[in-house]
């Protein structure tokens, strides 16, 4: 099976010397390719960091994380930027939809980034809205939406591009 994450003794320190906290602590794990991967532990245990760490929102403070054998721990500027946009499809705890834009426009916005043309945007747009049940909300804001139509927006969002990796902080919520 085809490994798509590692994420090697990884640690996360916040603070500075006089007050020092860490979230991760020497965390190891592997996940393959179509394989489905929850992350539980109490409030405050460092699962959004954790999260954070492998999305690159956060730097890690020691070890490596290895996404399709690419070191991610070890990219900048532009191959990060190129990283974040073609591989990786995140869905936030509060969904981060942009309110100035509609819904339809929330969901498109990653296939505008990647310079995809106007016409396969439609396309796709409408296709995983269909799937998603939400084509009767393109034309409304999120402040217009109720949280579950919110979620389905960001999840449309997340995976619009085929990510190699969609990462959920508490997708449920």
């Amino acid at each position: 099976m085809e490994r798509i994450l590692e994420v090697r003794n990884i640690e996360k320190y916040y603070g500075n010397k006089s007050n020092l906290t860490k979230a991760i602590d020497n965390i190891s794990f592997t996940v393959d390719k179509g394989e489905f991967v929850g992350i539980m532990g109490a409030s405050g245990s460092g699962k959004t960091t954790l999260l954070n760490c492998i999305s690159t929102i956060d730097r890690v403070t020691a070890g490596h994380i290895v996404v399709s054998n690419e070191d991610i721990t070890r990219l900048r500027g532009n191959k990060l930027n190129k990283f974040r946009r073609e591989e990786l499809g995140f869905i936030f705890q509060d969904f981060n939809l942009l309110d100035t834009l509609t819904c339809y426009e929330n969901i498109a916005l990653a296939l505008t980034i990647q310079k995809v043309n106007s016409r396969e945007i439609d396309k796709r747009v409408n296709e995983i809205a269909e799937k998603l049940e939400i084509k009767e909300i393109f034309k409304k804001y999120p402040y217009q939406v109720s949280g579950g139509q919110k979620q389905r927006v960001a999840i449309c969002r997340a995976i619009i591009t085929n990510p190699k990796l969609v990462l959920a902080d508490e997708p449920t919520r």
